[in-house]
């Protein structure tokens, strides 16, 4: 059977697909609260039940935590694994939702309509984008390619199990290449396959002078101030051109590809809007970089929190004994996470005047990741992409870090391709979380083009 014929499926069975969706939709699987630990488990359950449904070998696998579901097609054609999680985040505020958020309904709204409830968007919509994929596939007698599923139940609560479980089941595992379906869109009815992640390395510095807190006005000018040096370090971290300035930062850092700086250009990316959305309304990076290479290919180094002294209401005339900030450095590809906390530290501690002390604590050091393009299974996939929706498919970047790619190029040795459906305005995380049917729809076609491209 042709493509056309799993399309048209697809389209015929919408309305039975929304009421599919609608059913997990309404098991509370919140992961972070014990409270709800049965409904993971029983989302669990439902998940097995759909694979098993469509011919597959499925089972629920226990962890320390929730379980994962495990499936298996074997069918012709390279390896694939397709990645989701079926937890969701806590509805808190609750009075805040229009509706109730495990009770799920389709709405109209002057955007459209949507998918409404805990879950629709992230992750729950884009899980079943792929399942429905497959189900029509195979609705239209073709035989599933060889894929593994894996959906994991821990991703809002921090994924304490998964990388055990990668660790245990590595052999079962490996696939040539791992898809993830829990990303967005570029921008409306504009697909876009996520390449680049960025790696996210934390510090906490607490600088100490005097052995207590001391009268301004009888130590001022003649006691050492922490607050003083620490933020005099701080000052210093970007030149004027907005570079960093830790030593050996840029070390192993390469220029954008001009192919890949052509595509995004192409996407004519509106930076005074993004900026203008949140107050601003100058870019303040590093000068002569793109606003997209800035945010997707670029490292950076943020100040995220500095205090000491007397914070509290009125006035205390206090010369403190501490300062502390936290920074974090946002990394890309070729960069070293731990070569660049040292490097921090020692910039740190030689920056430091007499009479001050500074003691460090890491938050983390998670390397970027960058997926190997050319791969033909990307540029497949890219153009099947374009041929679904209005706008061509772009490989574009993220400014923030999605840790399960990271876990499968370190554990299984494979890239990831990270292909979502999401909107900006979807609420994730949020009260009144949505999914567009425009999203989920053509979501489920899209996966049903991708299939047929790279899965041979």
């Amino acid at each position: 059977m042709t493509l056309d014929a799993v399309l048209s499926h697809i389209d015929s069975d919408l309305e039975n697909a929304t009421d599919r969706l609608m059913r997990l939709l309404r098991i509370p699987s919140i992961s972070t609260d014990p409270a709800h630990a049965a409904d993971c488990d029983r989302a669990a359950d439902w998940l097995v039940d759909e694979l098993r449904g469509l011919g597959l070998r499925a089972d629920k696998r226990p962890t320390a935590g929730h379980p994962m579901v495990v499936g298996h097609s074997d069918g012709p054609g390279r390896p694939l694994l397709f990645y989701g999680h079926y937890d969701v985040q806590p509805v808190d505020p609750l009075d805040l939702w229009h509706r109730p958020p495990f009770d799920p309904a389709v709405e109209d709204t002057p955007q459209g309509r949507v998918i409404r409830g805990r879950g629709a968007c992230d992750d729950k919509g884009q899980l079943m984008t792929f399942v429905e994929a497959c189900r029509a596939w195979k609705a239209a007698g073709r035989d599933l390619p060889r894929l593994i599923f894996l959906f994991e139940g821990e991703e809002e609560s921090g994924s304490p199990s998964l990388v055990p479980f990668l660790q245990e089941h590595a052999d079962e595992l490996r696939a040539d290449l791992a898809l993830i379906c829990d990303t967005g869109l570029f921008a409306q009815d504009h697909p876009a396959i996520t390449t680049m992640l960025r790696g996210l390395l934390g510090e906490e510095i607490t600088v100490t002078g005097p052995d207590r807190d001391l009268h301004s006005g009888l130590y001022g000018g003649l006691a050492r101030n922490p607050i003083r040096a620490l933020t005099r370090i701080l000052g210093g971290l970007h030149d004027d051109s907005g570079r960093v300035t830790v030593p050996g930062f840029y070390d192993g850092v390469e220029d954008l590809p001009e192919e890949l700086g052509r595509q995004w250009d192409a996407l004519n990316f509106d930076a005074a809007g993004f900026l203008g959305r949140v107050g601003l309304s100058e870019p303040a990076g590093e000068a002569g970089r793109g606003a997209l290479e800035q945010l997707w290919s670029r490292p950076t180094a943020e100040i995220n929190g500095i205090w000491g002294g007397y914070t509290g209401a009125g006035f205390k005339t206090v010369l403190p004994s501490q300062a502390h900030a936290k920074v974090s450095f946002r990394l890309v590809a070729g960069q070293d996470p731990h070569r660049i906390r040292e490097s921090f530290r020692n910039m740190v501690r030689e920056g430091l005047p007499p009479d001050c002390d500074v003691a460090f604590a890491g938050h983390g050091a998670a390397p970027a990741s960058q997926m190997a393009i050319g791969d033909p299974a990307f540029e497949q996939a890219r153009r099947a992409l374009s041929d679904e929706w209005p706008n061509p498919a772009a490989f574009i970047g993220s400014g923030g870090s999605i840790p399960i790619a990271g876990y499968f190029q370190d554990i299984l040795g494979m890239d990831s391709m990270l292909i979502g459906f999401g909107r900006d305005d979807d609420h994730v995380h949020s009260p009144n979380e949505k999914y567009d049917m425009t999203s989920f729809h053509r979501g489920i076609r899209s996966w049903a083009r991708i299939l047929d491209a790279i899965a041979r």
